[in-house]
């Protein structure tokens, strides 16, 4: 079995200590099941489960999301060869990704921000939980990229969404938006699967000095587009505290809080201690990647 790369051995060990660092060692060894989000757009949950049942497929709930199903006994092959996947009525999404749309809790008629939205997963799943009624702006730099994500949002009807090709940070600051996702660009050290070709992540010194500055320039720029007494959700598929607590702190000042998220909604899901009250920190498992999400108030 591969092992995990030593620098972000060394990082999760100082971090979180053996036993911590052990059960994440364990999430990476994992295999992770498949799991998908019901399109309400088009579908209901119950009607996707019988459709599934009939093709051989038996699914699992999650206690905190309807929309979202675990799969019980077919790979992501399977399911993609599905007529019901080519219409948009699901999309396969990791369990951990569709927390911060659910707890950034965008309403009808809001002006949303979803600021490095490729593919498009949460920016999807924000139009199917205001039923098409936010108008949400989704940026992504990379041209292929937002060309798939063009792609997503159409496949998925959501009707609402304004795909820019263009790096958010150079949005102008005379935008004001009443919510903000910033699931911000990290290392993966969330979703590292070792022994899997899947497996991603760049873990040195160096990156991730890159990749903290970025994540601090972008979420200045969150909080210069997000109207006064209005919140934002900032996350990361990182475990890395310098990714995630170290990069709040950049921010948090009297006229920045951190809003406690109300953990008892996800009490099934499994936790890594948090150097910030009131933040979320996903262990990665079969089940979920390694996740961090915070919602912050720009006071004024």
């Amino acid at each position: 079995m591969q092992e995990i790369p030593g620098y972000l051995a060394q990082l999760l060990e100082a971090q979180y200590g053996q036993e911590d660092a052990a059960r994440i060692g364990q999430g990476y060894r994992a295999a992770r099941r498949v799991t998908l989000r019901v399109n309400r757009l088009k579908v209901r949950t119950q009607d996707v489960r019988g459709q599934l049942h009939a093709a051989g497929i038996e699914t699992r709930e999650v206690p905190w999301y309807e929309d979202a199903l675990i799969i019980e006994n077919a790979c992501e092959d399977a399911v993609t060869a599905l007529p019901m996947y080519e219409r948009g009525e699901i999309y396969l999404q990791s369990l951990s990704s569709m927390i911060p749309p659910l707890l950034l809790d965008a309403q009808d008629g809001e002006n949303v921000l979803d600021m490095a939205a490729a593919p498009g997963g949460k920016t999807t799943q924000m139009a199917a939980l205001t039923g098409n009624r936010a108008m949400i702006t989704a940026c992504e730099k990379n041209k292929i990229r937002a060309d798939r994500l063009r792609y997503n949002v159409e496949r998925q009807g959501a009707g609402r969404v304004t795909v820019m090709n263009t790096d958010a940070r150079e949005l102008s600051d005379l935008f004001a938006f009443d919510r903000v996702l910033l699931d911000a660009p990290c290392s993966g050290s969330g979703t590292v699967q070792l022994g899997s070709a899947r497996s991603k992540g760049q873990f040195t010194a160096e990156y991730l000095g890159k990749t903290t500055k970025m994540q601090r320039t972008l979420l200045q720029k969150a909080l210069r587009l997000l109207r006064p007494g209005h919140e934002m959700i900032y996350s990361t598929c990182s475990v890395l505290e310098q990714e995630n607590e170290q990069v709040l702190r950049h921010v948090l000042a009297k006229d920045v809080q951190v809003v406690p998220l109300n953990l008892e909604l996800f009490e099934d899901v499994p936790r890594l201690p948090v150097s910030i009250p009131g933040t979320l920190c996903v262990c990665p498992t079969e089940l979920y990647e390694g996740f961090f999400v915070a919602k912050l108030r720009r006071v004024k």
